[in-house]
Formats: structure tokens, sequence, C-alpha cells
């Protein structure tokens, strides 16, 4: 018998529809993994009840951006992003990277994971690029079997690394791959994990690191496996890489993903800082997507997203973390939060600022419509039954409950919500995470972090 469950009376539910509609005072009857009515005094039998009284609903936060691993190289400042050139910051970092090996990884994403779960975040893209000698091919079935316990959803992205540095890459020589290599994982992965089904719980993209550190051979047979098991591709792009594509290929980083054909509506790039504005109506018209990452640019000094010149040439921009030794923590609502502000920083000069409501679609909408993923985003019949939902009935939030739809990024509820739901199933609730004992989990995160990495590297001490 498939399971139900009521939520009774929420203060409101923020659908993110079409129509933007917000109900007050509804109930929500889930039935399974989808969303089967939306109305007032639902009556069933057979249904789990959920008290939805001072509670407001949202659909569940899509992350398109983030790297897993490197949330055990935070809170160090002895490598500090905000002070050092990026060349630095690459050199010193990459010294703790070569280090990492499958522990590493299985804690580390379950870290991640566990974190994005606790802020609303119910589906998840990671770009696993660190395959060290130590580590194994194995990595992203760690994150598969981290993701299942949690229950997120998870986009796996199975990135590489394949050009040495004495060709002009800065990555070390024990994390380069071949290229025969990564296609040939790539491929194992699709076939053994990746669900094409509405309601998956897992997919994989094909993600070679960024261009400047890859063979060109590398993205040409990214394009050809992808499109040939109808899956997505991603990579970095426009991050400070252009100067050196120009005097290696004589031609910007977009062109020459435009050139072998790494672009399209089943491609997204991650930040995207760089882009000038006729690369943007290029994006806009070959429906490539970007995720915009905003504590990375903040904590590097770089230029913020002009979102509203995006949208103007119809890009599809979603929000992501990034990875923890840019951004040391995992919360997709700390992210929404900095997004608007850095938008509302450079509201003047760029003729008006995105309101919070249309960062949360961004983040929701957007972030489905990246991945592909068309019955997330948003909270409709029909639709999957991810949610999270916050508790209004605190005194730091008296004053603000008139507008459900601006409240989150604009008050800056960046916390801890009160509930998610991944599929029609409740993760997290009442400050527990209930896929895993989370100080057992903790405690063995801890002893890995300090046995590989913190007892093995300059960086820590």
């Amino acid at each position: 018998m498939t399971k139900k469950i009521l939520i009774k009376n929420a203060r409101a539910i923020v659908t993110c529809d079409a129509s933007d509609q917000v109900f007050q005072d509804m109930d929500m009857l889930i039935e399974g993994s989808q969303i089967v009515q939306i109305g007032k005094s639902i009556a069933t039998q057979d249904a789990e009840v959920i008290d939805g009284r001072d509670k407001f609903l949202y659909p569940g936060l899509i992350n398109t951006h983030h790297h897993f691993f490197q949330t055990f190289v935070r809170n160090l400042m002895t490598i500090d992003y905000p002070n050092l050139l990026v060349v630095e910051w690459l050199d010193k970092i990459y010294r703790i990277f070569q280090k990492i090996d499958s522990e590493v990884i299985y804690y580390s994403s379950l870290t991640a994971m566990g974190d994005l779960l606790k802020h609303g975040c119910t589906c998840a893209f990671d770009h696993q690029y660190c395959y060290t000698r130590a580590s194994g091919k194995l990595l992203v079935d760690r994150q598969m079997e981290a993701a299942a316990q949690l229950g997120i959803r998870y986009h796996a992205g199975r990135g590489t690394n394949t050009l040495p540095r004495s060709k002009g890459s800065t990555i070390p020589e024990n994390m380069l791959e071949t290229t025969d290599e990564f296609i040939a994982d790539c491929e194992r992965l699709i076939d053994m994990y990746h669900d094409s089904d509405p309601f998956a719980m897992k997919q994989i993209v094909v993600a070679p690191c960024q261009p400047i550190n890859s063979y060109i051979e590398t993205f040409k047979e990214s394009v050809a496996l992808a499109r040939a098991k109808g899956v997505r591709m991603h990579t970095h792009l426009g991050e400070g890489e252009n100067v050196i594509m120009q005097e290696r290929w004589n031609k910007r980083t977009l062109e020459w993903c435009q050139d072998i054909g790494f672009i399209g509506p089943d491609v997204w790039i991650a930040h995207g800082w760089e882009l000038q504005p006729e690369e943007f109506k290029l994006m806009g018209q070959t429906g490539t997507g970007v995720s915009h990452c905003p504590s990375p640019a903040v904590l590097g000094g770089f230029p913020i997203l002009d979102m509203k010149a995006l949208q103007k040439d119809n890009v599809t921009i979603s929000l992501g973390c990034d990875g923890s030794a840019t951004n040391d923590s995992s919360s997709l609502l700390d992210s929404l939060r900095m997004a608007y502000l850095m938008q509302a920083y450079h509201s003047k000069e760029r003729g008006g600022g995105l309101s919070p409501y249309e960062l949360l679609k961004i983040a929701t909408v957007n972030g489905a419509k990246t991945l592909g993923r068309d019955k997330l985003g948003s909270l409709e019949v029909g639709k999957a039954a991810d949610l999270f939902m916050i508790n209004t009935g605190v005194l730091e939030l008296t004053g603000t409950l008139h507008d459900p739809k601006n409240i989150l990024a604009r008050v800056g509820v960046t916390g801890p919500v009160w509930l998610t739901m991944v599929n029609g199933k409740v993760v997290f609730r009442d400050g527990q995470l209930l896929g895993v004992d989370e100080r057992a989990v903790a405690e063995e995160g801890e002893k890995v972090c300090t046995r590989v990495l913190r007892n093995e590297c300059e960086a820590f001490r």
C-alpha cells in the first residue's frame, strides 16, 4: 500500500508555480512520491498527519554546483582564499587534494549532503573531479552510498583532469587520468546508476573539470558519450581562464566549447563571472545554463553575475554552493541570502536588483530546469513531494510573516529548517537527520579527516 502523508493547516504554501500562487491555511496530501492534492480540510483516513500550524512550505532547493570532497579542507587560515591569488591558492590546495582517498570522499559527502538537507536542499549536483592514486575509481559509488543513506536526490558529476603540468595545467601528476580512463568510468557509472525516470533519485552527469586542465579530446569524447547516452554535461567556465585559452587556442572558452559541441540545453557551466554581454546572448540562444555560486565570487573578489542582463538574454541561471575550499558551508539558504545581497549591491548601476522571491525561483524552478527534472522545483499536484518547512512561530520572525514569498533571502532565514522531505519521505525533522546516526558519522568523519589529511598535510599545522 502506498504511504500517504497529510500536512494539515500550513500557514502558507509557497508553490513557485507559473502563477506564483501562495496558499494560506491549506492542507497538502502526498501519496508515495507525489503531491496529489492541495486544498482546505482534506479528509483521508489512512495518512500520517504532519501539523503545519505556524509552518511555511517551500519547494526543495536544488543545488547545481558543489565539490563535496572539499568539506574536509574547511576552516584553513593557512590557505586563506581571500588573500591569495588563484595560482597561489591552487598550488597550496592541491597539495591536500592529492592525499584524498575513498574514505574521505564518503564521509565528506555525508557531511555536505547532511548540511544541504538541513537547510532545505532536496536535490544536489556534485562535481567530483578529485581522483588520486590513493582514491581508486569508485568514488561516485561511495557518494551514491552516502546519498541513499541520507535520502537526498543526487546528481553525480563525474569529473576529470587529463592535461599534465608540462603542457600548462595546474594539476599534480598523481591526480591525472587519461581520456580513455575517464570515458570508460563515465560509461560504467551511467550504465550502473543513471535513472531517467521522472522521479529518479540518482543520475549521472559527464563533467570534465575545466578546459584549461584537460586535453580537447577529453571534451570531444565527453560530448559524444553524453549525447549517445542522453545525459547532461557540465564544466567550470568563465572563472578567469580566458587569458590562458586565448593564448592557447586564440579564442575565448565559450567559443572553444561551441566549436566542439560542448554547449546547448543539455549543458550548464559553473560560475561564468568572466562572460561578456555578447556571450550572454549565445548562452541564451543555445539554452546553455549557468550555476551562480555567490560565496566563492565574494571571497575571491571576483565580479558578481549580472543576473538581470542574463535573464534578459533568456539564460537559465541556477544556484550553487560551490566547494567548501571556497565556501566553508554547504547551506544553499546561505547562498540564497548572499546572492540576493550581492544583486542588491549592484541594483543602482544595473537598473534594479532581483527580488528575494526571484532568487528563490532561481534556486528551485531554474535548478530543476538546469538538471532536466520536470517533476521538481515547484509544489503542484503531480509533482514530486520535495519540500521544506520553516517554523514561523518564533520571536525572531515576528513582524515578517505577511510575505512568505520573500522572507527567506530578505529577512535572512538561513538556519536549519524545521522539516525536509524528499520524494515523499521525511529525511530531516526537528534538528535530526533520520537516515543516519549523526553523532557516530560525525565522530568517524573526524577520525578519517585526521588520519588522512590533518596528520599528513602541513596546512593543518
